[in-house]
């Protein structure tokens, strides 16, 4: 199975349940992987046969970046959404950073694959 990937997406969001994370905006990094057939993409060269990584990081941005929740887990889930039917992809797999959220920790986060792998 061939995979695309986008590492390290910084959004700045709102997302945290106490108080003082709901008045700010804070940064969250999300790395995907998406299964996608990129054969064809690989004999033509062109941009139109293969899952349009441009595309998809513009969308998760703007979704990201208009989102309010007060837990991590929804984010990603909302995420492998929109990736699986909006760029009809089968198989994702969406971790979302929290940097600095936990005193004394580089990072925490919520990571997650929704869909079945092409064989």
């Amino acid at each position: 199975m061939d995979k695309i990937f986008l590492d390290e997406l910084k959004v700045e969001t709102i997302i945290g349940i106490w108080e003082w994370e709901r008045k700010i905006r804070q940064t969250v990094v999300i790395d995907l992987e998406m299964s996608a057939d990129i054969a064809r993409a690989a004999a033509t060269d062109d941009v139109a046969d293969t899952l349009n990584y441009n595309l998809v990081a513009k969308r998760i941005q703007s979704f990201v970046g208009a989102s309010s929740y007060q837990l991590d887990e929804p984010l990603p889930e909302r995420i492998a959404a929109i990736i699986r039917d909006e760029f009809d992809v089968a198989w994702c797999r969406v971790k979302v950073h929290k940097p600095g959220a936990i005193r004394g920790s580089k990072d925490v986060g919520v990571e997650i694959e929704r869909g079945e792998m092409p064989g």
